[in-house]
């Protein structure tokens, strides 16, 4: 479980740092006290606490500011908490519900099955061979959807990379001044292309790619490499920033290259 939940006590003090930045500079101590459910008097002594530990600075009277320490503290522990309740909502929830999978072979319904990912997707073969289980709820032939509950253990995942292929504007050349054979090694490489940007469809196309998707890049390229695959995201300089930015949020690991 994330620390920040370990206790009543630890998840007060997130809550109040995090109205504290929500609030700040001007910070109303009964305004917090009402929004997290304590009393004004437990506000006072959190905050006093807080700016004690560094992670909130006085400014003034009812003026306060969370420090750069602060900052990380927060982003620590909201990824702590994301991935708690991603835990929660795909491997205990999970559990109890159903999902869908694509079927390998012909089953039945009530038939047992092991669960792989492959391209992304779920998949559901006879048998309990493997470490994720479920049962079907439906019959299919192979190729089709299938129902799947009753899951158990945890599907074999290594998360996927992403390579962010920087794809000059068009005021500095656009993918007239791309080197198409780095764009089409780049595109040997991953397993999903995407785009972001005019000049870098071009620049793909150019190379004899075509881009799965050529908006919302950033978002589609963190969903696919939490899924498992290897991701090519041509960005135009101008939206690279975007791009890192929805990978970051979703803890994805990437790199950023140049196409010249």
């Amino acid at each position: 479980m994330a620390d920040v939940l370990d206790n009543k006590r630890a998840a007060t003090r997130f809550r109040i740092l995090v109205e504290i930045a929500e609030r700040q500079p001007a910070v109303s101590q009964g305004e917090i006290a009402e929004a997290v459910g304590v009393t004004s008097q437990a506000v006072s002594e959190y905050i006093r606490e807080l700016v004690d530990d560094g992670l909130v600075e006085m400014e003034g009277r009812s003026r306060y500011r969370v420090t750069k320490e602060g900052v990380d503290l927060l982003l620590r522990d909201a990824t702590e908490v994301r991935r708690f309740v991603d835990h929660v909502t795909e491997d205990v929830l999970g559990s109890v519900q159903e999902d869908a999978a694509i079927a390998t072979d012909d089953l039945e319904e009530g038939e047992t099955v092991t669960l792989s990912m492959r391209d992304g997707l779920f998949h559901a073969s006879p048998g309990e061979s493997g470490e994720a289980t479920g049962i079907t709820t439906t019959a299919a032939e192979a190729g089709q959807d299938v129902g799947v509950t009753g899951f158990e253990g945890v599907v074999d995942l290594e998360p996927g990379s992403v390579t962010v292929l920087q794809i000059p504007p068009i005021r500095s050349g656009g993918s007239r001044v791309v080197d198409d054979e780095a764009v089409a090694a780049a595109v040997d490489e991953a397993e999903l292309v995407v785009a972001a940007g005019v000049e870098a469809v071009v620049a793909l196309r150019d190379a004899d790619a075509e881009p799965a998707v050529s908006f919302a890049g950033g978002e589609v390229a963190a969903e696919a490499a939490g899924r498992g695959l290897d991701v090519l995201v041509a960005a135009t300089t101008d939206a690279v920033g975007r791009v890192t930015d929805a990978l970051r949020d979703a803890d994805v690991t990437y790199e950023v290259s140049e196409a010249r």
